[in-house]
């Protein structure tokens, strides 16, 4: 079993539409959960992020989850949406820094580490950041696969 976590900062735009894309691929033996560095509990995903789900016939009922040590310590892989979160929780849980990667780390970019934040934009910008969590997570999986044939 792989556990996957992704990380953002309120667990309302990004960590919950990476979860809902890796999910929806439906990989046998993958577990995928998010979660937040400063989120609240059992907030709802934004309007507009669970709208461009919706548009990409993505079902996802998300609350949210504030990080802690049970989610650090539950996954296997943890993918932050920006270089911050990755420093953030290195900080607070040392015990994961060889599990921890920015997504776009893990998949190999070079250039900026961060997935761009679309909290308080239109839903342009929300398909956007879609689009590229989309690409980020197809390169992830073909990484994983590779990672369990060596």
């Amino acid at each position: 079993m792989q556990r996957i976590l992704f990380v953002c900062t309120g667990n309302t735009c990004r960590s919950p539409m990476a979860e809902a894309i890796l999910k929806s691929k439906n990989i046998a033996g993958m577990e995928v959960k998010s979660a937040g560095i400063f989120a609240a509990n059992g907030t709802e995903a934004s309007p507009h992020a669970k709208k461009v789900l919706e548009d990409n016939h993505i079902t996802h009922n998300h609350r949210s989850t504030m990080l802690t040590r049970q989610e650090v310590d539950w996954a296997d892989l943890i993918l932050t949406m920006t270089a911050a979160h990755k420093f953030a929780i290195q900080e607070q849980y040392p015990q994961a820094i060889e599990k921890l990667f920015t997504l776009k780390e893990f998949v190999g970019e070079t250039e900026n580490q961060d997935v761009s934040d679309p909290f308080g934009g239109n839903l342009t910008v929300y398909q956007e950041t879609f689009q590229e969590l989309g690409t980020l997570i197809d390169k992830a999986i073909e990484k994983m696969k590779q990672m369990e044939q060596d």
